[in-house]
C-alpha cells in the first residue's frame, strides 16, 4: 500500500508529529485529495489540546485544504479526478435532520467537521465526504485559497447576510486572521468602511486593505467615534475580545447589528435598554457550506480579495502552528505540500 506524509497529534495536549501513513482509499461518497496547502487555523488548538468533546486520536489536523481531487467513491457524480478544490470547516451533513430538510446544512445537528470528526489537512491526501468539497478558481493560487476556507468564508458569509446595503457604515473590528480580509470584502462589497484596532501602528495596514477611517480603541473610544458619524449599520467583530466586543453596541446605528465572528468564551455584557433604544441586535455567526466557500472563493478571485500569508512546509507543522498560536504571524499560516 502506497504510503504518505502526515502530521497527527496522537493525544490530548500532545505534540504534532511528521509520521507515515497508508494514503486512505475513498468510501462511498467520498473523495480523495491530494492536498497541496492547508492553512493553520487558531481553533487547530481543539485537536492538538483537546478541548472539543469526543476526538479520537491520533488525529490529523486541518480545515483549510486546498488541493485536487485525486480518486472519488461509488455514487460520486458531480466531482472528477484533477479537479481543483477544497474543503473547509464544514466536514458534512446528515441531509436528514430538519436544518437539513431546511437546506441549512451549516446547522446540521449531526454535522461533521473536517479534522475534528475525521483526519484533515496535515497530509498529502486526505478523504471528505463529497459534499464538504468546494471547486477553486483556476486564477487562485491554492495557498491563497487555503485561507479563504475557513477565516475567508467566515468573514465574506456573514457580512453579506448582514442587511448591510453598498453605501451603509460597515466597522470590522480586529485586523488580525479574519480583520485583514473582512476589511477588503467590506471594501469591495461598497460598504463605507471603518478598521477598529488596537494602536495607531495598525492605520497604514487598514487603510491599504480598504477602510475608509481608522478607529485607534487604546486611544479612544470606539462606540463614541463612530457615532460621531451616525453609527455602524454592521459592526463585524472579529477579534475574541469579549470586553472589546461589549464596548462596541453603543456605536451601532438605528436598526445596527453587532455580528459576532471572534470566538471567545467570555460573555458579552450588553442591556436590554442599549439594544431597545434603536432596534439594535447582536447576532453570531458560523462559516458556511461549500457552495458558500465556492462563492466566497469566485468573488475572492473576480474582486483581488488576498490573504497576507506565511509559509510552511509540511513537515514544518509544529513551527508553523507555535507561529500561529503566538500571534507573531502575519496572519495566516499556510502548510505547502510537494515544494
Amino acid at each position: 500500500m502506497s504510503k504518505m506524509k502526515a502530521v497527527q497529534v496522537s493525544k490530548a495536549g500532545g505534540n504534532l508529529e511528521l509520521v507515515e501513513r497508508n494514503i486512505p482509499e475513498p468510501a462511498r461518497g467520498q473523495v480523495r485529495i491530494k492536498a497541496e496547502a492547508c492553512g493553520v487555523c487558531h481553533s487547530d488548538v481543539f485537536v492538538k489540546e483537546g478541548h472539543w468533546p469526543g476526538i479520537q486520536y491520533p488525529r490529523v489536523p486541518g480545515h483549510e485544504i486546498a488541493g485536487r481531487i485525486d480518486a472519488v467513491g461509488a455514487d460520486v457524480a458531480n466531482w472528477k479526478p484533477g479537479q481543483r478544490v477544497g474543503v473547509g470547516w464544514h466536514g458534512g451533513h446528515c441531509f436528514t435532520c430538519d436544518p437539513c430538510r431546511r437546506g441549512d446544512f451549516i446547522l446540521c445537528q449531526f454535522h461533521k467537521i473536517t479534522g475534528i470528526s475525521h483526519d484533515g489537512g496535515y497530509a498529502e491526501y486526505m478523504v471528505t465526504p463529497a459534499e464538504a468539497v468546494a471547486a477553486i478558481p483556476d486564477n487562485l493560487p491554492a495557498a491563497e485559497a487555503a485561507p479563504l476556507l475557513c477565516a475567508g468564508i467566515t468573514v465574506f458569509n456573514s457580512l453579506r447576510n448582514a442587511g448591510a446595503r453598498p453605501g451603509d457604515l460597515v466597522a470590522v473590528q480586529g485586523i488580525g486572521g479574519l480583520g485583514h480580509l473582512a476589511i477588503q470584502y467590506a471594501r469591495q462589497m461598497g460598504f463605507r468602511t471603518f478598521a477598529i484596532g488596537r494602536g495607531k501602528d495598525k492605520e497604514a495596514l487598514a487603510r491599504k486593505l480598504g477602510a475608509a477611517h481608522y478607529v485607534d480603541s487604546a486611544a479612544g473610544d470606539p462606540a463614541a467615534e463612530l457615532q460621531t458619524f451616525g453609527g455602524a449599520r454592521v459592526i463585524l467583530a472579529t477579534a475574541p475580545d469579549s470586553k472589546s466586543i461589549s464596548a462596541l453596541v453603543n456605536g451601532l446605528s438605528i436598526n445596527g447589528k453587532l455580528l459576532v465572528v471572534g470566538a471567545s468564551a467570555e460573555p458579552i455584557t450588553v442591556t436590554p435598554l442599549q439594544l431597545i433604544s434603536g432596534r439594535k441586535a447582536i447576532q453570531g455567526w458560523p462559516s458556511g457550506t461549500a457552495k458558500d466557500s465556492e462563492d466566497t472563493m469566485q468573488f475572492s478571485a473576480l474582486s483581488g480579495v488576498r490573504p497576507m500569508i506565511e509559509r510552511f512546509p509540511l513537515e514544518k507543522a509544529a513551527e508553523a502552528y507555535e507561529q500561529m498560536i503566538s500571534g507573531r504571524a502575519r496572519f495566516r499560516v499556510v502548510l505547502t505540500m510537494g515544494g
